[in-house]
Formats: structure tokens, C-alpha cells, sequence
């Protein structure tokens, strides 16, 4: 019994800390992110317990006639209005641990399509992004670099 009790108030001694260190760890993504064409910045954010991703820069913002690009891709008919700078095309990703965020999708405005997505942080500045269809084997990485 008294051991027990030493462990449960072991226990609840370390709980904050572990938790505090692993929100911490998913983190370590947030910011601006410069993806590898160079064509734009992705904004990445968290929301509750998740992470998300948003078009914070385009390198050419603007369409032939002067005016903002729009979503124009889309397969919903009704975001075709919708400006591409500032449109969420990343959701629902959340911390796997060892610099792994899963369970989330990218959109691709240049295609209209939305991919399942993983993200693996390769080092402070250097994130591989992986868009696939079905499993992980079956997609492309595409590499960015933190803005600075």
C-alpha cells in the first residue's frame, strides 16, 4: 500500500512535465516556411491540440489582368472566388513525436487536389513535407526551409 502511494505521488509530480515537453517538441514547427519552388511561404499554426498551414506570400500574387489569384482549382465551384494568399491549405495535423507531425492534408491549389500529408522536421530550419495518395510509398516530398 505504501508503495502505492509513493508512485501515484511520483506520478503526479512528473505528469505536467511530461506534458509540457512534449507540446513543446510539436512546436518546434511553427512559423513561416519558404517551399521549394520558391513560389510561396506556408504559415504553419496551431489550433487546439493540431497544426495547420495557410499561404502567407506568393511570389506572384497576382493573375495576368493585375488582380489577386484565386482559388480557381477548386473543386467546389463556390471557392473559385476565394484569393489563394491567406487560404488554409493545410489541416488537421497533429504530433507523432521524433519530429513527426501526421493525420493531415495538403492541398494543392495548382491541381485542385487534397492529399493525405506527413511532416518530418529534419532539422530547425529544414522540413520535409509528403503528400501522398493512400499510402505514405505512393507520393512526393517536397523540402522547405524556414523563413527567417
Amino acid at each position: 500500500m505504501r508503495k502505492s502511494i509513493i508512485l501515484s505521488l511520483f506520478v503526479l509530480i512528473l505528469l505536467p512535465f511530461i506534458g509540457h515537453s512534449v507540446s513543446n517538441d510539436g512546436d518546434k514547427i511553427l512559423g513561416k516556411w519558404v517551399v521549394g519552388s520558391g513560389k510561396a511561404h506556408i504559415l504553419i499554426y496551431k489550433y487546439g491540440e493540431k497544426y495547420a498551414g495557410k499561404i502567407a506570400w506568393l511570389k506572384e500574387p497576382l493573375n495576368e489582368k493585375g488582380q489577386p489569384k484565386m482559388d480557381k482549382n477548386n473543386p467546389d465551384a463556390s471557392k473559385h472566388t476565394n484569393p489563394l494568399l491567406g487560404n488554409v491549405n493545410m489541416l488537421g495535423f497533429e504530433y507523432d513525436g521524433d519530429n513527426t507531425w501526421d493525420d493531415g492534408t495538403i492541398y494543392d491549389s495548382e491541381n485542385g487536389k487534397t492529399y493525405s500529408c506527413t511532416m518530418k522536421l529534419k532539422d530547425d530550419n529544414t522540413l520535409d513535407v509528403r503528400g501522398y495518395i493512400g499510402i505514405s510509398m505512393i507520393g512526393r516530398t517536397d523540402t522547405w526551409k524556414r523563413v527567417k
